[in-house]
């Protein structure tokens, strides 16, 4: 009778299980619905939808290759101001509504095609740190003991060092160029996921339909796919979303000290760089370049507090 009743209580635990992680559209839905309630949220959302539109239709949208040359085929020289015919600008002259840039490249393609390059770099570094982070802090947080311990002593040391530093000496000792800048940048990025991970997993291995799967033979793996990890979803989809403007942010930085994106990529930081020493001369090619930066990471963070506020059962009661 005894058994019968322990049955019944561990099928009873894992319907609790089932509602929590085998029907998430629901609480999307509900997540959703609160969303759309934050009106800054709202804003990053479409703050980060029109960068992602421009950078998806780049050779649509913009009307010269970014590293073409002008010289010979327009009559036009380096760093002209911006001319936009409806606004004044000599009909005669060539329109480039951002000017152009020393080496006579239409400014306003090159910052279009900036967006694919900075949203690219974003995703993937967010993705590979995402990933990583995740494997490693749910298998500490899980099995605990001396893999614990290695594990969370390493992301300590690499969390002791500010990030951009750290990102810094790995791009000098694997050599310049964005594909070495997005390795950096996912590194340093990676303990925040761990830590993150470990945290609620130490918390929901506890939970009684945790045990109730223990107690009916599912293995370590099936628990962590199954029951943990869809729990722990919420605090790393707001750590993503900020974490994609943090990664472009420096990636922007490594840039501009000549260790991520090499001329001639279209690539803000880059941009920025460049045309350091003009800001006074030709205000428009620093101007324009950062504007973009800033509203980029500006678009993430408020989706991102968004999705925080809208994720957080104590700001919705």
């Amino acid at each position: 009778m005894g058994t019968k009743k322990t049955v019944e209580i561990l099928e009873a635990n894992l319907q609790d299980a089932n509602m929590l992680t085998e029907k998430p559209s629901s609480q999307w839905a509900l997540t959703l619905r609160r969303f759309r309630g934050r009106r800054s949220g709202m804003i990053g959302l479409g703050i980060v939808t029109f960068l992602i539109i421009i950078a998806v239709f780049a050779p649509m949208i913009s009307p010269y290759d970014p590293n073409e040359v002008l010289i010979g085929k327009e009559d036009v020289g380096p760093r002209e101001k911006p001319c936009v015919h409806i606004f004044g600008c000599d009909p005669d002259q060539p329109q480039h509504i951002l000017g152009t840039d020393a080496n006579v490249r239409d400014e306003y393609t090159r910052i279009v095609f900036g967006a694919r390059v900075s949203l690219t770099l974003g995703f993937f570094t967010v993705t590979i740190a995402l990933v990583v982070g995740t494997f490693f802090g749910a298998i500490a947080g899980y099995v605990g003991g001396w893999f614990d311990n290695v594990t969370m002593r390493i992301m300590d040391v690499i969390l002791g060092f500010p990030s951009l530093l750290l990102a810094l000496v790995i791009v000098s000792v694997l050599g310049p160029g964005l594909q070495n800048a997005l390795i950096a940048i996912a590194v340093v990025s990676i303990p925040a996921y761990a830590r993150v991970t470990r945290a609620q997993v130490l918390s929901i291995k506890e939970t009684d339909f945790v045990a109730a799967s223990k107690a009916l033979g599912a293995s370590g793996r099936q628990i962590i796919i199954r029951r943990v990890l869809p729990n722990a979803l919420t605090p790393l989809v707001v750590l993503a979303t900020l974490g994609v403007a943090t990664a472009i942010l420096e990636a922007a930085g490594l840039s501009f000290l000549g260790l991520g994106a090499q001329p001639p990529l279209a690539e803000w930081g880059t941009m920025l760089a460049t045309e350091r020493n003009n800001v006074f001369t030709s205000p428009h090619l620093v101007f324009f370049p950062g504007l973009m930066i800033m509203i980029t990471v500006l678009g993430f963070n408020l989706m991102g507090d968004g999705l925080r506020d809208a994720l957080d059962p104590s700001l919705n009661k």
